[in-house]
């Protein structure tokens, strides 16, 4: 166990301590208690070290807001810890540390694991929505609908101990720390990187999972140039708890096969692997896989001499701000005559004003919506209310900014402002059974 500083993570070691270090990384709302069944036979052969997320298992409450941040707190833990090279399995948001470990710090790795995993999560949408239901409900609705998204509905049934475990580790998790771990999956995008991760990769998927299923699993496989795939009949996303034996198995021989040797400083190149990767093989699978397509890294258009466009920034902060999905419908509509109104927002009010660093999103927010109320816009009232939920005002914050527009705006425009902003709020935070 651990004593855990505001840089480092809560950990713990299993294991002979002569071993090398095998890392096993949670999910987002799990703990290192997610691979409990796995350890007894991994401990035959490697130490192996497992942590807690911030504010998970009760680990102390300092929020990370990116995947990069939460990687660099790992590495500042196995710095004091003297863990210079180590394998690495991670699931789901662990999985993501892992990819980005793969591509910042290659050389700390020695093998890769990636369960239930994918290059991008969803969208961003979909994990500012949930933050916005957390901040406004607190994780019960979360953690009541988790069995649904982490087990076959067989496996929920018939085992509800294990069912109520994974209701109440979300449950004991902290807010504040759950927000930000969205916030980290919902900036998460290496599609053009994967070709740049140069370890042996393990890809492994259960056959049901509806989160991050097959699908996301073969992009991940098609894009790492040394990857092989894994799919786990009968498991949803959270795999190493509902086919715990299948998974241990194919962890084993993927790190027992495909250990890459360490960096060598004196040709400033990798050793070269003693064994090849095996492609694991599951009872159900083919003996002869079809061969796997190899995707180039996306080329990288050249930069510009000069002041960056803005509309590059400003289409980003926009589709950040007012959502993936408002963004599209918008720039569906434009046509010819609107198509320059379209650029000219992106490029001036996002690109040039939102992106100024003067203020947080916060209190831009503020700010709209109480010259929103003023003029009289009401239909920009409901998207920038959505925005506003998305950059961190809780219902209640909203409700004194429109208070504070109803005495310089006038009431009855703070009237109707009510009206729209009830009714978006209730759309947002309602959570969907």
């Amino acid at each position: 166990m651990s004593e855990t500083a505001p840089n480092t993570l809560q950990y713990r070691f299993d294991g002979p301590e002569d071993a090398p270090v095998l890392i096993l990384a949670p999910s987002l709302g799990t703990t290192w208690h997610m691979w409990d069944r796995q350890v007894p036979e991994l401990t035959q052969q490697w130490r192996v070290f497992r942590f807690d997320l911030p504010g998970h298992g009760g680990a102390p409450a300092y929020p990370s807001g990116s995947v990069a941040e939460l990687t660099e707190r790992l590495l500042a833990t196995l710095d004091g810890l003297g863990v210079q090279r180590f394998g690495y399995t991670g699931c789901a948001l662990g999985g993501a540390i892992g990819v980005e470990l793969a591509l910042r710090h290659p050389e700390r790795l020695a093998s890769l694991a990636l369960i239930a995993a994918s290059p991008r999560f969803g969208t961003a949408d979909e994990f500012r929505q949930r933050g916005v239901i957390v901040r406004t409900n607190g994780l019960d609705p979360i953690a009541r609908t988790s069995p649904d998204r982490w087990f076959t509905s067989g496996f929920a049934a018939a085992q509800p101990a294990i069912t109520e475990w994974a209701v109440q580790m979300v449950r004991t998790t902290d807010p504040g720390c759950y927000i930000a771990a969205c916030e980290a999956l919902a900036a998460f995008d290496v599609r053009a990187q994967l070709g740049r991760v140069g370890v042996p990769t393990l890809v492994l998927v259960g056959s049901e999972d509806q989160v991050t299923g097959p699908a996301e699993a073969r992009t991940l496989v098609a894009g790492i140039p040394d990857a092989r795939l894994a799919v786990v009949p009968g498991a949803s996303h959270l795999v190493p708890v509902e086919q715990p034996a299948a998974v241990t198995d194919l962890l084993v021989r993927h790190f027992s096969t495909a250990w890459q040797p360490a960096y060598d400083s004196t040709t400033g190149q990798m050793a070269a692997i003693q064994a090849a990767p095996v492609k694991p093989v599951l009872a159900a699978a083919p003996p002869q896989p079809a061969p796997i397509a190899e995707i180039a890294p996306a080329a990288v258009p050249p930069q510009p001499a000069g002041r960056p466009d803005p509309y590059d920034a400003g289409i980003k902060v926009r589709r950040e701000v007012l959502g993936d999905a408002h963004v599209d419908r918008a720039l569906a509509q434009a046509d010819e005559f609107s198509g320059d109104f379209q650029e000219f927002i992106t490029r001036y009010a996002w690109g040039e004003i939102w992106d100024r660093p003067g203020l947080d999103r916060r209190s831009r927010s503020c700010v709209t919506l109480t010259a929103l109320v003023a003029g009289g816009h009401l239909d920009e009232l409901a998207f920038h209310t959505r925005a506003a939920l998305r950059n961190g005002l809780t219902p209640n914050e909203i409700k004194e900014v429109l208070l504070h527009a109803a005495v310089y705006c006038g009431v009855p425009a703070a009237n109707s402002a009510f009206k729209v902003a009830q009714q978006v709020i209730r759309e947002e935070t309602t959570p969907e059974e």
